[in-house]
């Protein structure tokens, strides 16, 4: 199982580590073994699993934990919708799987290269005004604890487990099993507009209520939206035709926005015209496809970003105050700022917890100043009752986030119990749930 140490980045590149010792288990008891390991040689250890987290929730300069080797049992039930699949196994990797039995998950973010591990325990979500996070669909989970025990977990079995481990932030085991509640296969309608923003959210009830999946898209600088509406539909009678995917989602999306990415970050002055001509270059579009290919797109321009669970009331307010900081910031801003919807949830560290949410997702090409344009909005945020994603970056600390999760406590009483030791722990866990 030992590796030879070299440097992880994460995909962002912002954040980098060596391991003293890199450990690829192939089965759940070699997770036993490296846990007891680390343990007797006085080392923490980290799971790691695609890094697509902007955080340092990965970082260790102790055993590092890689489980895309890890195998155990997959199972599927397409009689009751369930599968249970290693927790290392990449997100477009279960999407195929699942297609293939004929069923998908009910709803994705909007990339699929995480880990389903990585992706439940940073509370990663899509929108949909009726859906949670991802972690919503979990209904059992196998972990091993900070003792080298292992537990499998449920709502009836360790509940308390159960409800700190679906978003747990690495911080109470590694996880190596999950079982997933899914649907039957369907297909969507994808419906992208230009628009007003302030139209958007004049009839935002309207909107959120009427579709299935609703985000949208701000240009900074400008007064324009690109709104996405995805819903449900019998067949898939319009398939996006290749060319216009790839001039559309390959061509324009990602080689043309990283030149203009680059010429901003070059000559910043241009960032507001060319934020401009993004807004207004991007037309309507109509088509069908497979549920998890037209959640997903392909992202290969490189940035940072921060994102905020707000109360859906306090959208337009945040969104006001969003561009007034950005239209004060020393420096300009080249990436369009994402909203999303999710329903309440009762994950105790779900950014969702108790109450429907509205996300607010901002971003910044590498290699461009970003520090002060993400305090500034974190600060607006949180006055707000704003909860920060866990792999996003944010600034706040336990002190901080305690009061924003009702449940901050009893997670806290989780960890003491399955990891007393803190052999789990990093500066981001110290940081953020405390030691």
């Amino acid at each position: 199982m030992p590796g030879t140490a070299v440097e992880w980045s994460n995909w962002a590149g912002n954040q980098r580590s060596t391991a003293t010792a890199i450990l690829r288990p192939r089965t759940t008891g070699d997770v036993v073994a490296a846990v007891r390991a680390a343990a007797a040689a006085g080392r923490t250890l980290r799971a790691v699993g695609s890094g697509h987290s902007f955080t340092d929730t990965a970082v260790t300069d102790g055993h590092r934990l890689e489980l895309a080797d890890l195998h155990t049992d997959v199972t599927v039930d397409t009689a009751r919708r369930l599968v249970t699949v290693p927790a290392g196994l990449p997100l477009h990797a279960l999407n195929d799987l699942l297609a293939r039995h004929g069923l998908a998950l009910p709803n994705l973010g909007d990339i699929d290269a995480q880990t389903i591990a990585g992706a439940i325990s940073t509370g990663t979500h899509g929108t949909g005004a009726k859906l949670g996070c991802l972690s919503t669909f979990v209904v059992g989970l196998t972990l091993v604890t900070g003792t080298g025990e292992v537990l499998h977990c449920s709502a009836d079995a360790h509940p308390d487990v159960f409800a700190a481990a679906r978003v747990g932030l690495g911080a109470v085991g590694v996880l190596v099993e999950v079982t997933l509640r899914c649907v039957d296969a369907f297909v969507l309608r994808a419906h992208e507009r230009p628009a007003p923003l302030d139209t958007v959210l004049g009839d935002l009830p309207a909107l959120v209520a009427g579709h299935d999946h609703v985000e949208f898209y701000w240009f900074p600088y400008t007064s324009r939206v690109q709104v996405k509406t995805n819903d449900r539909v019998p067949a898939d009678d319009r398939p996006l035709p290749r060319w216009r995917g790839w001039l559309d989602d390959e061509f324009l999306a990602n080689t043309v926005f990283a030149g203009a990415c680059r010429l901003g970050r070059a000559v910043p002055a241009l960032a507001p015209g060319i934020s401009a001509v993004s807004a207004r270059a991007l037309t309507e579009r109509s088509y069908t496809g497979r549920s998890d290919r037209v959640f997903c797109t392909p992202r290969r321009v490189r940035f940072v970003e921060m994102e905020y669970a707000l109360p859906r009331a306090v959208l337009p307010t945040a969104l006001e105050e969003l561009r007034r900081i950005v239209d004060g910031l020393p420096f300009k801003v080249l990436f369009p700022v994402e909203v999303r919807f999710t329903a309440a949830d009762d994950i105790w560290l779900s950014h969702g917890y108790g109450r429907d949410s509205a996300y607010v997702a901002i971003h910044q090409y590498v290699g461009m100043p970003y520090e002060p344009y993400f305090r500034a909005f974190e600060e607006a945020a949180t006055e707000l009752g704003g909860r920060p994603h866990w792999g996003k970056l944010h600034y706040r600390d336990a002190a901080s986030l305690a009061p924003a999760y009702p449940r901050f406590a009893d997670f806290r009483a989780v960890r003491d119990r399955l990891d007393p030791d803190r052999l789990f722990t990093n500066p981001y866990l110290r940081r953020v749930v405390g030691d």
